[in-house]
């Protein structure tokens, strides 16, 4: 499932405190042309290819994520058996599909047959199938399911038979021996990246793995919600769940006792695949985590669950993302508070990503904050400096709402640097990548003035 908690994108805050104290509002920017959206915006972009790198973790340590994936639910709960559909995969559609959406479908399936070896492909939307990818709105998803952006149910072929199953032993993942039908529930009523998003997370779901795992830095596996199409580690795993070694009804530890052996077939740079032991993360943590993350908690209580996962990371010894994804937390939390805390605890997490391997997009998210306070204090080229830095890693993870928002606050550096040809140039190719990372026009001129409130100009 897919969560409403934190946006991988980062909001930025509606007033940010400069370095003198004073604050820029966005109610002050009233008569710049920038805060208003041009009369006719550019074509939606799209990205056209993946740039896809393998996993760097030895192999022992994939096994070892392979097991964890597998075998246990989000919950905690064990899941005694290896599930997979056998045989072919057929996937329809069904519901109110918007057009970008098949697009996004096409894509991933592609990826799917040549990068994981999976023999899936889409079928109409009044045939049987394997997945049903069924359309609805937000607001008929979140009424049943409230903290979901999407979701994926087993055994099931419809909303309505998932609402008539839903807590009954027919929808129980650990009453399951191999999967014959699977469901995706996406709303159709929001932002071409977001389906694409619930896209790639769900249905790779519906065929493997339905745990998360907050060690996990180059996955979509993970609930920090930063990688939001597959990736090279995603599609390993998938390619080892279909492999020919494994089947659905083995144990774990007869997938455990097959994966040296299919792993070093697979990815043969990654040594010696015999399972690792990875050090637990505390409970404490966890749930620390949750509550900074839970939308239903006051602030105060969040923004202290925040500091109790900074403390708990410490106390660890941590110094990995475990302990960054705690201070970027805490720097989300303080927005608007505190800025000295949050602009500390986004340098400190950048710094933490930028220095493991396969984390550059998590230091993009640091970076765009960071980038904003540079513009908010009037430091145009640090500003400009932070964003070329971190655009490379954020094109290849293909994520057009950050982009977009990197964009935007370079094209104010530059207006600010009095580089304003540059700066329209670069606008308008922000505007692109906005309607496919916000969707409606009323979204992007939000953020349009959102960063042009927090320029001193």
């Amino acid at each position: 499932m897919r969560r409403m908690i934190f946006p991988a994108l980062l909001a930025l805050s509606a007033c940010m405190q400069a370095p003198n104290g004073t604050a820029t509002r966005q109610a002050e920017i009233t008569t710049r042309q920038v805060a208003s959206l041009p009369s006719a915006l550019p074509p939606m972009k799209a990205f056209a290819g993946s740039r896809i790198a393998a996993p760097a973790r030895p192999n022992g340590q994939i096994a070892s994520d392979f097991l964890d994936l597998a075998f246990s639910l989000e919950s905690g709960r064990a899941l005694p058996v290896l599930t997979r559909f056998e045989g072919p995969v057929t996937l329809r559609v069904t519901g109110k599909a918007p057009s970008a959406l098949q697009l996004d479908l096409d894509r991933l399936l592609a990826r799917l047959r040549v990068e994981a070896g999976i023999d899936i492909r889409q079928v109409a939307g009044t045939q049987a199938a394997g997945i049903t990818l069924e359309v609805i709105t937000k607001r008929q998803l979140q009424r049943l399911v409230p903290h979901a952006a999407c979701f994926v149910a087993p055994n099931v072929a419809s909303w309505d038979e998932f609402r008539k199953l839903r807590g009954t032993p027919a929808t129980d993942w650990t009453a399951m021996t191999s999967r014959k039908r699977m469901a995706v529930f996406i709303p159709g009523d929001i932002a071409p990246q977001e389906m694409r998003d619930c896209l790639h997370e769900e249905v790779a779901q519906a065929l493997g793995p339905v745990n998360d795992l907050y060690r996990l830095n180059d996955s979509v596996f993970n609930d920090d919600n930063f990688h939001t199409v597959l990736t090279g580690f995603d599609m390993l795993v998938l390619r080892a769940y279909y492999s020919r070694d494994l089947r659905s009804g083995m144990s774990k530890s007869q997938v455990a006792a097959r994966l040296p052996g299919i792993l070093a077939r697979l990815n043969p740079a990654g040594g010696d695949g015999t399972p690792g032991r990875a050090a637990p993360t505390p409970t404490a943590w966890k749930k620390a985590i949750e509550t900074a993350l839970g939308a239903t908690t006051n602030t105060t209580r969040r923004r202290s669950a925040a500091q109790d996962a900074v403390h708990i990371a410490r106390t660890q010894g941590w110094y990995d993302t475990r302990l960054a994804f705690s201070l970027y937390a805490l720097g989300r939390l303080s927005l608007g508070v505190n800025s000295d805390v949050a602009l500390q605890a986004f340098r400190e997490a950048e710094t933490i990503y930028s220095n493991t391997p396969g984390s550059a997009l998590q230091a993009a998210h640091m970076g765009v904050q960071l980038a904003a306070y540079a513009l908010s204090a009037g430091q145009a080229e640090r500003a400009i400096g932070i964003v070329n830095t971190h655009v490379s890693p954020v094109m290849q993870a293909e994520n057009a709402a950050l982009l977009s928002t990197l964009l935007m606050i370079k094209a104010e550096a530059l207006e600010l640097a009095g580089r304003g040809t540059e700066a329209q140039l670069v606008r308008l190719d922000s505007l692109g990548w906005a309607r496919y990372g916000f969707g409606s026009d009323a979204q992007v001129g939000e953020r349009l003035r959102e960063i042009a409130a927090i320029s001193p100009s």
